[in-house]
């Protein structure tokens, strides 16, 4: 039982993760119909920022992790819509995933050409120390993780839900032409989504890296992993993006330990592959009707 609770926390730790990256693709995709296929790279080379600032420029880590959250606000967010979303948009979904997908390409091959091939250590936010709960044996970092990706994820939740600027947000994405009659100013709101998906790949970067080290390859899984996350959940919700990385967490873990290390990795993909044909719309998603 204590190995089953030790199993779970860290779980749902590394899936309170995987919900920072899926709710970026769900915002995209509720704000511009945008399915950003670098959003696992978005994930990978904030930790490479703050290596940058810290090791390359002697920053101290609590000035460069900051830094490293406002710069992927700017490269990650502004520009990735700028230079890659608006001139593609207009020729459709196809051309723009062609678009994101070389865009991660480049982005994994300039982290390993002008950073490094090999993994990196990189700094952890806390202490590598225990707590004892019983006989099961917690790890104060899976702890710190879950507690500070779910407390991104409520706030993110209040501020579209309780703010001006989040409902028209909301609006934006249900509605974008009776959300510019009323008034609302959707490229600003469009553009808002893609500031926040860059903060939310800073903080899920922030993370995560510790526990795998910071590698040019990492947003190869992570991207991966992301994007089952959104759609077991469901690609439409928030929330849905919360639990699909929750449960694939939990399960990634749950396997390793209780069926084979080596079939861990096919097992999140035996849960999309289910969803897709019992549930198309995801857990707790809906059913969209879109005119082609």
């Amino acid at each position: 039982m204590s190995e089953f609770i030790q199993l779970l926390i860290s779980g749902l730790s590394a899936g309170s993760i995987y919900a920072l990256a899926a709710v970026g693709f769900t915002l995209l995709w509720q704000a511009s119909q945008t399915i950003n296929f670098a959003q696992g790279e978005f994930v990978m080379v904030p930790a490479f920022f703050v290596l940058a600032l810290s090791v390359k420029l002697g920053l101290p880590i609590w000035l460069a992790m900051p830094l490293t959250v406002i710069l992927s606000v700017l490269l990650l967010g502004a520009l990735f819509k700028k230079l890659i979303v608006e001139p593609m948009h207009k020729h459709g979904t196809i051309p723009l995933v062609i678009a994101t997908i070389a865009l991660g390409l480049l982005i994994k091959e300039m982290v390993k050409e002008f950073y490094s091939p090999l993994g990196q250590p990189f700094p952890s936010l806390f202490p590598q120390t225990v707590l004892t709960v019983g006989d099961a044996v917690i790890s104060v970092p899976d702890i710190a993780n879950f507690v500070i990706a779910m407390g991104t994820i409520v706030a993110l939740q209040l501020f579209l839900g309780r703010t001006r600027t989040g409902r028209s947000m909301q609006a934006t994405a249900q509605n974008p032409d009776v959300a510019q009659i009323l008034g609302v100013d959707i490229q600003r709101m469009v553009m808002y989504t893609f500031l926040i998906n860059g903060a939310l790949a800073a903080i899920a970067s922030i993370l995560i890296t510790p526990i795998y080290l910071a590698k040019f390859s990492n947003g190869e899984t992570l991207g991966l992993v992301a994007f089952i996350a959104a759609i077991v959940g469901g690609f439409n919700q928030i929330r849905g993006a919360l639990v699909g990385g929750l449960l694939i967490g939990v399960i990634d873990n749950m396997s390793a330990t209780y069926f084979s290390a080596e079939y861990r990795q096919a097992l999140p993909m035996i849960l999309l592959i289910v969803i897709i044909l019992v549930r198309p719309q995801g857990l707790l998603g809906t059913s969209e009707g879109r005119t082609v």
